[in-house]
């Protein structure tokens, strides 16, 4: 039997952050994990910048809020639903992810916490475990399911790796040519396709 892990941001959705750089003008939180591999640096360097900044848990939910699902989206998610467990597995922040979630149906999100300060900052994270995403994976294999990984950058690439079939979705270039040996697909059409002849 197998079950399908994917990340969220990039995959089903924009990047949270990307939105919160072009809301905000503050060009510096544009970087995700397809820019920087290291998601403590990464984390840690956009603390700094909402302190620095004064923004606080509200300015990133008002962001939140206007962002939608990729078209197709919501459909693709449905179909692979009505026929395979989908578990979105995702270094986004439960206070984040609530809004995203409901609009692609409410599926299972794995995923992390912040610490928010009485006024609203954000005074830091909590992994949920480090490597979540690879963890995840093997949790669900040692159960004698097998898994289907997709995901778009660097912090997805241990979960790809560690799946029995991992598939890069819209990957940015420098991804691509590092994980030669990860299967390419471009849109929703192409992945369903990948995953129908797994499954």
């Amino acid at each position: 039997m197998y079950i399908i892990c994917s990340d969220l941001e990039g995959v089903f959705v924009p990047e949270i952050w990307i939105n919160v750089a072009i809301k905000t003008g503050i060009k510096e939180l544009s970087l995700t994990t397809r820019d920087i591999s290291d998601y403590d640096i990464l984390m840690k360097k956009r603390l700094l910048i909402l302190k620095e900044n004064r923004l606080k848990i509200d300015d990133i939910k008002k962001v939140i809020a206007t962002i939608d699902p990729f078209e197709g989206a919501v459909g693709f998610l449905d179909r692979l639903r009505s026929h395979v467990q989908v578990i979105i597995v995702s270094d986004t922040f439960v206070q984040f992810a609530g809004p995203l979630m409901e609009k692609l149906g409410r599926p299972t999100l794995f995923c992390h916490s912040l610490d928010i300060a009485k006024d609203g900052s954000i005074t830091g994270y909590n992994l949920r475990q480090g490597n979540a995403k690879q963890k995840t994976v093997k949790a669900l294999k040692s159960l004698n399911y097998k898994i289907i990984a997709m995901g778009d950058s660097y912090n997805d690439i241990n979960m790809l790796q560690e799946a029995d079939h991992g598939i890069l979705f819209n990957p940015p270039e420098n991804v691509k040519t590092e994980f030669p040996e990860l299967p390419v697909t471009c849109n929703y059409t192409e992945l369903e396709k990948r995953i129908n002849k797994i499954i």
